[in-house]
């Protein structure tokens, strides 16, 4: 963290929000997702009791880095104010990624051919998108949204995700919950019932990101 040194402590807070909001969390959902305590990045806490500056701690960036996927680079060219290195990645329609040849059994995208979009601050090479179709996911994601996936990142309970099933129904859902043997997926759309499945009908499970809405 070495090279981060010469910037400000206002400058090194600032990119931990707008980390946050790239991922479309607050400072305390960051933190959570980190593994840290909630309250960790809470304004409160930039300052001491004695009125002095207090730094996030290398560690607690570390894991942001982590948890995020964003590269220590990325970082600081956020804390820099500039913008975070760009990346084109594969864009699929959500109905087509159900289909035979679009993925290999890693959940990777596969073959050529596809619309792509250009996105900030990936450090996936295998990272692609979804463009949503239909309204089953509303409203956290609508008709014509285009989520950014991850399949390197590891996923975790509470996180939203892209589920395939061995069936080639492919869905976004989130992560309530995973034993060894079951994995129970919730709706984002109150109409529709959470599902939970056996782990042998999943095919694969991919982390998103965040959403261009």
């Amino acid at each position: 963290m070495v090279l981060l040194t010469m910037f400000s402590h206002a400058d090194i807070w600032r990119a931990i929000d707008t980390l946050a909001r790239t991922h479309g969390l607050s400072t305390s959902g960051l933190a959570k997702r980190a593994g840290l305590d909630p309250t960790s990045f809470n304004r409160s806490k930039r300052i001491t009791a004695n009125d002095r500056p207090r730094w996030p701690s290398t560690e607690s960036i570390s894991k942001v880095l982590s948890a995020t996927g964003t590269t220590l680079e990325d970082f600081a060219r956020l804390v820099a104010r500039k913008q975070p290195l760009r990346m084109r990645i594969p864009l699929i329609g959500l109905a087509r990624a159900g289909g035979e040849g679009f993925f290999d059994d890693a959940g990777f995208p596969a073959g050529s051919g596809w619309e792509d979009v250009e996105v900030p601050g990936l450090t996936d090479e295998n990272a692609y998108a979804l463009r949503i179709t239909g309204e089953s996911m509303q409203p956290v994601y609508r008709d014509g949204d285009i989520i950014v996936v991850s399949p390197n990142t590891q996923t975790r309970v509470g996180d939203r995700v892209v589920a395939r099933l061995k069936n080639g129904e492919v869905m976004a859902k989130e992560l309530r919950r995973r034993t060894a043997t079951e994995i129970t997926l919730a709706s984002l759309n109150p109409a529709h019932e959470d599902i939970t499945v056996s782990v042998v009908e999943v095919e694969w499970l991919a982390r998103i990101l965040w959403a261009s809405q």
